[in-house]
């Protein structure tokens, strides 16, 4: 079903095809290059509006979801390019054969498990891409394409070679990479005009010395498990300039001298050796371009790699190196690096990028996910999920400590989480004030409280922690996951006298969430009630449990060592004492002494601007680096919210709980307009920012708007718990089951907020569930909490699709 009418070509689609039937283009582009791009955006079908473009020379449709080719592409007669990559085809339909010009067919990542004789007729192909399909055979007739320079049959399920291919006199590039393949026969040495050869694969042993032969070759790809040498004739490929090869093993394998040799290489991979040490004839390479040193062992690079002046791409992920080497500084061409050291927790764990980077003024990427990074702040790099970070961010942060000089930000945030009536208010009043009494009937706290404390340092330093205490009803369990933090420390409170502490549940959710932050475990003996727990088995579990410490709230028991471990747990977080430009502590505590909850954005720069800020950049960077501290909230990407800086968090959700909380809208199910808001909101503080709160909960996913309503909206969490009436058509269904060892609160609220345009009627919604509707397709998405379990419905015509539309965690 996907998030789209089936029927329906995305506006972004129409609007190139009138561009190139206006300007009678002969080239039409309607790929979708990101991995990224939602269901909703890519084609079903292809637009009738396309075939009236009889100009038209190349057609580019990769990465869409056809499933079938009308015949009416034959119009196309023109075409010599047609790319039909990374879609849904299971079969290729023969009226592609009438397109006689076609020089190129790309046909990769589909699901082909034959190729079909009539291509043959085809005879104009230069370039045939058959790779990441399903087959075991590439069948004789390809033999016939005698024009072929290009065939890429890698990543299928191929056992041998075919004979055949040595027809293919004109064929210059040949992939068979990622297929079953255990040997390579000599009779390839006499495709004499092969300049590309391409034979990685897992069960590859045997590389015949004929390949010597193949005097132009000028890329080589080699490798697999089952690979243990480099071949030794190599050298003799003069005119070889990309040499790739992959080994595994547990043992070193010798990197042989002779490579120096081949002084025309641009490219060199050698990956899987697990090298100890780079040789130091690498630096006689003077033409590399591309350096790739992946899956080895090395702790240090040579100082004779800073000689390769023309190197641009190095990949050093998953190595054993401790910091960032100077000599990486050195290589000033460099325009990216990958540096990732996931897997083997004692690979590549980089705490520092050194403001050496500023000289590499081509670096554009540059990835280190999988290392533990101090300095920049982990807000600085800003890691994305394909594990790169923002090179432009760390350069522009060590411009301005470069030219602002140094300064320390000691401020972290403290959160205090656990059951209602634990005592989780009662640790934060005194932990400002140990000598405060809780008074009786003193209301527990709802939706959360923000104070400050402050304590000194040994450096004369004042340190500052915001202690955050969230309220331990069920309500707002499903609510706390948008407000728990990275780098904080957290502060599980434990009533002895009841048994009601899910200590997995309150563990794991701050692990989930909060990227392994510290957490010490307090336990509030109440009336001196002592209560074990098994800490051995915890923190086997959990690497961030620190202490489990005891204490008595109401006699301050215990009270003074509690105080001591947050203050030393606080001051160990990552970013304390991570040097910060002046002038972003100098605005930091002039917000500090605001007293407004929030500012405009205008007023921010205008403050900036009298603490020394002159680009506006920077001070775009500061606030997002204090809001992904928790210290401010500054929502850049938000059209509405970006025109303010709330300074007191507190203010935001303080707003949004009264209106979760509003008796009149708990009653109504959660729905309520924005006259409810005017009402709720009446205090002078919220006056005229009623818009701004609503889009903070929005953003939140506490609440949604109700499609083709005016002004109605949902709050998810208030919703019914019971399941409505509805008819299903079980004949025929798809069922998901997905199980959890670990299912956090609030999964299917988010859910719903998430896919609520798709509500079937906007009444099949209930507190742990929800009917999808799209195109005679309906998904039913129930969650059962306490089997940790989602289940999941779908009938209709396009069952496969409606998969598709679902984004539920893992």
């Amino acid at each position: 079903m996907g998030r789209h009418n089936m029927t329906d070509t995305p506006a972004w689609a129409l609007e190139k095809i009138q561009e190139a039937k206006k300007k009678q283009l002969k080239e039409l582009d309607l790929s979708n290059d990101s991995w990224g791009t939602l269901a909703d955006q890519k084609l079903t079908a292809i637009p009738s509006e396309i075939f009236e473009l009889e100009e038209l020379e190349a057609l580019n449709l990769y990465n869409n979801l056809l499933t079938a080719i009308p015949d009416s592409i034959h119009q196309l007669r023109n075409l010599t390019s047609l790319n039909l990559g990374h879609n849904e085809l299971n079969v290729v339909p023969e009226w592609i054969a009438k397109l006689r010009n076609l020089m190129s067919l790309n046909l990769r990542f589909n699901n082909l498990t034959t190729v079909p004789e009539w291509i043959a007729q085809l005879r104009n192909l230069t370039s045939l891409d058959l790779s990441l399909n399903n087959l075991t055979t590439a069948p004789e007739w390809i033999a016939q394409l005698r024009n072929l320079t290009s065939l890429d049959l890698s990543f299928n399920n191929l056992t041998a070679i075919p004979k055949w291919i040595i027809h293919l006199e004109s064929l210059t590039s040949l992939d068979l990479n990622g297929n079953d393949l255990k040997t390579v026969p000599k009779w390839i040495a006499q495709l004499h005009n092969l300049t590309e050869l391409m034979l990685y694969g897992d069960r590859l042993k045997v590389v015949p010395n004929e390949i010597s032969q193949l005097h132009n070759l000028n890329y080589l790809c080699l490798g697999g498990d089952e690979l243990k040498a480099v071949p030794e004739w190599i050298p003799q490929l003069r005119k070889l300039t990309k040499l790739h090869l992959y080994l595994s093993g547990d043992q070193p394998q010798a990197v042989p001298k002779w490579i120096a040799q081949l002084h025309n290489l641009i490219e060199l991979v050698l990956s899987g050796f697990q090298l100890t040490a780079v040789p130091e004839w690498i630096s006689e390479l003077q033409n590399l371009e591309l350096l790739r040193l992946s899956n080895n062992s090395l702790s240090s690079l040579p100082e004779g790699i800073t000689r390769l002046q023309k190197l641009r791409f190095l990949d050093l992920h998953e190595n054993l190196f401790i910091e960032m080497p100077d000599s990486i500084y050195e290589l000033l061409a460099l325009e990216q690096i990958m540096f990732s050291g996931y897997g083997d927790k004692n690979k590549n764990r980089i705490k520092e990028i050194s403001p050496k980077i500023l000289q590499l003024e081509h670096l554009k990427k540059l990835k280190l996910d999988g290392n533990f990074i101090e300095t920049p702040p982990l807000e600085i790099l800003n890691l994305k999920e394909d594990g790169y970070v923002d090179i432009e961010n760390i350069k522009n942060y060590f411009r301005q400590l470069e030219s602002e000089g140094k300064d320390y930000l000691y401020e972290a945030k403290l959160l205090i989480v656990g059951e209602g009536g634990a005592g989780k208010t009662t640790l934060a009043k005194k932990i400002e004030t140990p000598d405060y009494q809780l008074r009786e009937g003193e209301v527990s706290t709802e939706g959360i409280d923000v104070t400050q404390w402050h304590f000194p340092m040994e450096n004369g330093k004042n340190f500052r922690v915001n202690i955050w205490d969230f309220g331990g009803q069920e309500i707002y369990h499903a609510t706390h996951q948008f407000f728990l933090t990275k780098r904080s420390l957290y502060a599980l409170v434990a009533d002895t006298r009841k048994e009601d502490t899910d200590f997995y549940y309150w563990l794991n959710i701050v692990e989930l969430l909060s990227d392994n932050s510290p957490l010490l475990i307090i336990k509030n003996e109440k009336q001196d009630r002592h209560r074990e727990i098994n800490e051995r088995q915890l923190r086997g579990q959990f690497e961030n449990l620190k202490e489990t410490l005891a204490t008595n709230l109401d006699t301050n028991r215990g009270l003074p060592e509690v105080l001591n471990q947050i203050k030393y747990y606080v001051r160990q977080l990552p970013h304390i004492g991570s040097p910060l430009p002046k002038t972003w502590v100098k605005v930091r505590e002039a917000l500090e002494k605001d007293s407004h909850n929030h500012i405009s954005l205008d007023e921010y720069l205008n403050i900036c601007q009298q603490n020394g800020f002159t680009e506006l950049k920077d001070n775009l960077q500061l606030s997002g680096y204090l809001h992904d501290l928790g210290v401010c909230l500054h929502f850049q990407e938000d059209p509405l919210l970006k025109k303010i800086v709330i300074l007191k968090p507190k203010w935001g959700t303080d707003a949004a709980y009264k209106v979760l909380d509003n008796k009149t809208i708990i009653r109504n199910l959660g729905r309520f307009t924005r006259a409810d808001l005017v009402a709720i909101w009446n205090q002078p503080e919220y006056m005229n920012m009623q818009d701004e709160l609503l889009q903070l909960m929005i953003n939140f996913k506490l609440c949604y708007k109700i499609p083709a309503s005016r002004d109605t909206y949902i709050a998810p969490q208030l919703l019914t718990e019971n399941q409505p009436d509805y008819d299903w058509d079980e004949a025929n269904n798809l069922v998901l089951r997905y199980t959890y060892e670990f299912m956090p609160k609030g999964i299917l609220t988010q859910f719903i907020v998430a896919m609520h345009s798709l509500i079937a009627d906007q009444n099949r919604v209930w507190k742990s569930g929800v009917v999808l509707e799209e195109d005679r397709t309906r998904v039913e998405v129930v969650e059962y909490y306490g089997k940790r379990e989602i289940k999941i419905r779908i009938a209709g015509n396009y069952k496969k699709d409606g998969d598709d539309i679902l984004d539920v965690p893992n």
